[in-house]
């Protein structure tokens, strides 16, 4: 028969049958069964076993309870569900503990420190389905926000990609629908019941207590709503004190913003670079200078999501322009924001109940630092004027935080040194009376050995016996009446009087009821700080622009940045323009600045020209190494750092605003869908020709060199064509390709102008110059790449010798290919009369032979004429060559 705590065990995993269980027992956390296996596994820990009597031996493996944080965080990344069982009543050695398990965390609940990045959200997002479209909301149970849209079924997955959230719910039925990274996200069913709108409507009302969601901005959306509500049932069952947090919702619209699809992100290189996702040299790690972890999730967000309104860019840019202007300026508010701490999860947490004493501490300085920042920000003007109303020192919650905390707060709560003296009178005198017994029993020592001679006479304390007076065998007979035996030792005894008993009583008792007042007073100041929490966050969120802002302002005074000219006009031109990431690893001043002039296809005339320096599609050929994804990639960086408000790295840039950039860069497969590199390729390629307009930016990167040259040239000709000829699209084009042919298009086309990388060739090699110049390049340089890549030497002149040979194959008629020597190409269809190159006059005299019909002497006559009459031909066509 299984114990009595084997049956609770049970009992609780039973509730929570697809979470590991943290069962508290003592000081420990232990796993049982087949979860104490996973948890051995997935922490690295020892796996043992425990009898639970009636002959069950069970495996077990456990954690200090002091270390959860640590261990927990090693779980959810792993992507487990944790219930957390704690004890809920003191063990008393007669009864079993009683125990209930008071929270379950998830990937997208975490409240913890420890287990959030601080530079970015967490967010926990749902997702509900009908048809074409989809209602997203997601949360941040760590700040409180909350939010809601509806978007089309096909924009889904490039919100839930800008949301990147560690958690995604969604219906049962809907799974499938629902694309996420797996390494990234945890996508965790509900029941279709979860997602039902009019019963999700009355769930939410009931949470805010409302009776009407027009103040919320969603009331006509039932599947935001939907999504919502399915957000607020799924805390309420994970993390109750969490769901408190969530006091607002905010309805948003996508088409306020610029679209990025997740390759565009990836491309882009906007939060992660590499293969392997690093941090370092993206667009983020270049731009945040930020001093507050509230400014670094701003900037976060707002480089994901760069914005469509002139009047919203052109407040940020005015607020960046006056903190650029002056640098003793700048740099006073940045002392200022440094001394502000992460006052958004600061005040979350309260409201949770799990603040430590010494973040609140750090709510009380930033809540301090607040006037400071809003009397700079006052002499701005209008140019940041606007943030002032937000920039609440919220006086009563900094009141009750001074009057109620230690200056500096210290050990666990209930200790005695976190609530401020004089804040509570029974507290003081809990703590004088403590003191008052402490210093008795701190001289009962010297005064005891004066009294009876006994120079070794100690005083101690343990948590069995309580205090006591010890004294060797050898004093025992000085020992006097009043002393009460209290323990027998080896080599002495340990005695007690009447009146230590009674300071210690004292002692003791003030001591347990200090430890339970001040956990109930720290308790009610966390309720009360949490009660003001909308204005907290107000304030946290103009702290966080006004960081941003100094960030951005700050990049640019460093890194030589311009205020770029906006407008919704077609024109995209730029002056020196520099890739900011890559300028920032080369040596100062070695970065090579380009030029770019773009616009888009005019309205209603999709074919005009308009001026002999407005091109819309730029042909771009050059070596591989050169720069051309450089100057691709700088191009659309420069559009979005516009558009979201900061200055850009060039001398001078007129940005007419992008509804959407689209990149199509780089070899990538998805194996698990089924997909090839050129499938991929491709898949990205109609996407963007289904969805670009004339305001979008489009960036093509090799399109069609995954297949044989023949359908690549043929792909990327049709590809270039259509975006400069169909009329929904003329999008601002920059198309990189090693098919020279494609250099013929401008010559046909009236908005295609070609561009190339200038290469200097000396001594038979190359040297990159890096500069973007007009006109098209007629050779790639692959086989300098290849040798400059360390190709080994015997593979490099086999290359040379197979190019040679290649060309020679091609029309050049040449026996060899030298260095320097330039490459004729093939014919591109649609432009050489005829489409195709015509047949000589051997292959159509093959063609018309009649095979069957000669006798063996014939045919060998035959042959013997049209191989004099094709060395002829090939003899006339060495002449033409040379």
């Amino acid at each position: 028969m299984p114990t009595p705590v084997r049956t609770q065990y049970l009992e609780m995993k039973a509730r929570h049958p697809g979470a590991l269980l943290l069962f508290r027992m003592g000081d420990f956390y232990e796993t049982f069964d087949e979860d104490a296996r996973i948890a051995a596994r997935d922490l690295e820990i020892v796996l043992t076993q425990r009898d639970m009597g009636g002959g069950e031996v069970v495996p077990l493996a456990g954690i200090p309870y002091h270390a959860l944080d640590a261990y927990l965080g090693r779980l959810i990344r792993k992507g487990h569900r944790v219930a957390i069982c704690e004890q809920v009543s003191e063990p008393d050695g007669k009864r079993l503990v009683e125990r209930d398990v008071v929270r379950v965390v998830t990937p997208g609940t975490v409240l913890e420190p420890g287990l959030v990045e601080e530079a970015a959200n967490t967010y926990l997002a749902a997702v509900a389905l009908d048809g074409e479209r989809a209602g997203v909301a997601h949360a941040d149970v760590s700040t409180g926000e909350f939010a809601v849209t509806e978007v089309a079924l096909e924009d889904m997955a490039r919100e839930l990609a800008r949301l990147d959230p560690r958690e995604v719910l969604v219906a049962v039925s809907g799974v499938g629908e629902v694309p996420v990274d797996a390494e990234a996200m945890t996508l965790t069913p509900l029941p279709d019941a979860a997602f039902a709108p009019r019963e999700a409507r009355r769930r939410l009302l009931a949470h805010f207590g409302v009776s009407s969601l027009d103040a919320y901005g969603c009331e006509s959306m039932p599947l935001a709503t939907a999504a919502a509500a399915a957000i607020v049932d799924y805390l309420g069952e994970t993390h109750r004190a969490a769901l408190a947090l969530l006091t607002g919702l905010r309805t948003y619209a996508t088409g306020a913003f610029m679209a990025l699809d997740p390759q565009t992100r990836r491309n882009l290189e906007l939060f992660e670079a590499g293969r392997w996702g690093a941090r370092t040299g993206t667009l983020l790690s270049v731009l945040d200078r930020t001093r507050t972890p509230m400014g670094a999730r701003t900037l976060r967000r707002w480089l994901g999501q760069p914005l469509l309104n002139l009047g919203a860019l052109a407040q940020r840019q005015d607020a960046v322009a006056w903190l650029h202007a002056s640098s003793l300026r700048r740099e006073g508010l940045r002392d200022l924001l440094a001394e502000v701490t992460d006052m958004e999860r600061a005040v979350g947490r309260a409201g949770a109940g799990a603040a430590a004493p010494r973040e609140l501490a750090a709510l009380r300085r930033s809540l301090q630092r607040v006037p400071a920042i809003r009397e700079a920000v006052a002499e701005a003007g209008d140019a940041l004027g606007w943030l002032a109303g937000d920039l609440d020192p919220c006086a009563a919650t900094l009141a009750l935080l001074t009057d109620a905390l230690e200056e500096e707060p210290q050990g666990e709560v209930g200790g005695g040194k976190v609530v401020r003296a004089g804040f509570n009178p029974e507290m003081d005198e809990l703590r004088d009376a403590a003191r008052d017994a402490r210093s008795y029993i701190a001289g009962l020592e010297r005064r005891e050995r004066e009294r009876t001679g006994i120079a070794s006479l100690k005083v101690g304390y343990n948590r069995v016996f309580g205090y006591y007076l010890e004294v060797t065998n050898a004093h025992r007979d000085a020992v006097p009446e009043d002393y009460i035996r209290r323990q027998t030792l080896a080599n002495a005894e340990r005695y007690y009087t009447p009146e230590l008993k009674e300071h210690e009583s004292r002692v003791l008792n003030a001591g347990e009821r200090m430890e339970e007042l001040e956990q109930a007073l720290y308790r009610q100041l966390c309720r009360q700080v949490a009660d003001d929490a909308s204005r907290v966050r107000r304030t946290a969120g103009a702290v966080a622009a006004l960081d941003v802002f100094t960030a951005l302002a700050d990049a640019a005074s460093r890194f030589g940045y311009v205020r770029p000219t906006l407008d919704e006009g077609d024109a995209l031109i730029i002056r020196n323009g520099r890739h900011p990431v890559v300028e920032r690893m080369l040596p100062e001043g070695a970065f090579v600045p380009n030029d770019t002039a773009l616009r888009a296809a005019p309205q209603g005339r999709a074919v005009a020209d308009d001026g002999p320096d407005a091109g819309q599609v730029i042909i771009l050929t050059g070596p591989n190494m050169a720069g051309k994804s450089t100057y691709m990639r700088q191009v659309a960086l420069i559009v979005l750092l516009a558009q979201v408000g900061s200055f850009v790295p060039a001398d001078a840039a007129h940005v007419g605003l992008a509804d959407r950039i689209f990149t199509r860069v780089g070899l990538q497969d998805d194996l698990a869908a089924g997909q090839s590199t050129f499938m991929v390729e491709m898949v990205e390629t109609a996407s963007i020709l289904h969805h670009a307009t004339r305001r979008s930016l489009v960036v093509l990167d090799e399109i069609g060199r995954g297949t044989s040259t023949y359908d690549g040239l043929s792909i990327a000709q049709a590809v270039a064509e259509h975006l400069h000829n169909d009329p929904r699209l003329g999008s601002r084009t920059l198309f990189a390709t090693h098919y020279h042919e494609l250099t013929a298009l401008a010559g046909r086309l009236p908005r295609v102008r070609n561009h190339s990388v200038a290469v200097a060739e000396e001594d038979g090699g190359v040297v990159f110059l890096h500069r973007i110049v007009p006109g098209g390049a007629d050779r790639s340089y692959g086989v300098h790449v290849a040798q400059l890549a360390g190709l080994p030497r015997p593979v490099v002149a086999r290359a040379w010798e197979l190019l040679a040979h290649h060309e020679q194959g091609n029309g050049t008629g040449r026996k060899k290919r030298l260095p320097g020597e330039h490459a004729a190409q093939l014919g591109l269809p649609g432009l050489i009369p005829g489409g195709q190159p015509q047949p000589s006059a051997v292959e159509e005299a093959l063609r018309a032979l009649d095979v069957n019909g000669l006798t063996p002497l014939e045919a060998l006559n035959r042959l013997y004429e049209l191989q004099q009459q094709a060395r002829g031909e090939q003899g006339g066509a060495n002449g033409r060559g040379g």
